[in-house]
């Protein structure tokens, strides 16, 4: 989720590679989906002619919610007579390339649009860190990869691209504020959308026990070769040190925040929250295969649709800087020559939050 101009999120693209780039996220999906299809054929629906209200939170261009979308209307179609209007409004920045995202559910194979003919969508451009929907109006709430992108970079990071690699205490705390400050935020105001007895399944990133981040080998090669393109003179000094990913992830304890001490945070209880370690699906192949080019390849085709973007907007000029085509392609093999070097299992550490609404919001 990008939530500021100084924010950058993933940057959407129509092209297949972004598209498989963007499905390794989906391995971690498939948990999430059975708990919010679980979620779905529970939650209290409203009675015709009032549509069945489903809200995707951070869509991007919507290939990652595809498949839990679809998996929760098949679910509350159990449930309800097959001309049932069901809504989904799928919310994400202004800039986000909205006409991407409805060529997609127009156009995929998984899309729900083609699957079920009651079914409607539409798209709201704006934060959620604020309020979307009207009040009391959300049936189910869905977001995946998108909350531990923070509203805005509180601060430079001076000796890495992740705070969770930064030895600067006040880089580390400024971003942990941050981070506590969006959690509440986007809590509230889904506690303010949701109907009574309402859920929401929230998939974020998260550290482990050990408190552990995800990604180090990739982030740190990046940073290596931000190094070298500096040094070679591509990249000036001032960029380099701008270049942060205001990316966070969060223990159990930082996600049960807002709800301590009493349990609930207006009006809603968390009623499942869950830490594990995703699948590195590159790895499972590599594993297979002992291709250690194409291991690299394709972390480092990831990291160019999900991280470059929020690097690029650190050059002087933006993504319309000159040398934005270049620093990209440079840093993308640079990345993928280091990583398939010494091809090693990236931990991803993510957490499934489901909330509930008991009752109308405090």
């Amino acid at each position: 989720m990008r939530e500021s101009s100084s924010v950058v999120r993933p940057e959407p693209m129509g092209s297949a590679t972004y598209s498989e780039s963007s499905r390794l996220q989906a391995a971690g999906l498939q948990q999430a989906i059975a708990i919010f299809a679980r979620v779905a054929a529970a939650v209290p629906l409203p009675r015709p002619p009032q549509p069945i209200v489903i809200a995707d939170y951070g869509a991007s261009t919507g290939h990652n919610s595809l498949l839990p979308i679809g998996a929760a209307i098949a679910a509350v179609r159990e449930r309800t007579r097959p001309e049932h209007a069901v809504l989904v409004a799928h919310t994400d920045l202004p800039e986000n390339d909205f006409t991407v995202l409805f060529r997609t559910l127009a156009e995929d194979p998984e899309s729900y649009l083609l699957r079920d003919r009651a079914s409607f969508t539409s798209a709201i451009g704006r934060s959620f860190y604020s309020q979307i929907l009207p009040s009391n109006t959300v049936n189910l709430g869905w977001s995946s990869w998108a909350t531990q992108w923070l509203s805005r970079v509180p601060t430079q990071i001076p000796d890495h691209l992740a705070v969770a690699y930064s030895a600067d205490d006040a880089a580390r705390s400024a971003f942990a504020r941050q981070a506590a400050n969006d959690w509440q935020h986007f809590v509230a105001f889904r506690a303010r959308e949701l109907s009574p007895e309402g859920r929401v399944v929230v998939l974020t990133m998260a550290v482990d026990e050990d408190r552990q981040f995800a990604f180090r080998p990739l982030l740190d090669g990046i940073r290596s070769v931000l190094r070298d393109l500096t040094r070679d003179g591509l990249l000036h000094e001032h960029e380099t040190r701008r270049m942060a990913i205001p990316v966070v992830g969060r223990s159990e304890k930082d996600l049960r925040a807002p709800f301590s001490p009493s349990g609930r945070f207006e009006g809603l209880v968390v009623e499942q929250l869950e830490v594990f370690n995703a699948e590195d699906r590159f790895w499972t192949q590599f594993c297979a295969d002992r291709d250690a080019a194409t291991f690299g390849a394709q972390w480092a085709a990831f990291a160019r649709f999900s991280i470059f973007p929020t690097l690029v907007a650190a050059l002087d000029g933006g993504a319309k800087d000159p040398r934005a085509e270049e620093f990209t392609e440079q840093l993308e093999a640079g990345v993928a020559e280091l990583l398939s070097a010494a091809p090693e299992r990236l931990q991803i550490p993510l957490a499934t939050v489901v909330l509930v609404k008991r009752g109308c919001s405090d």
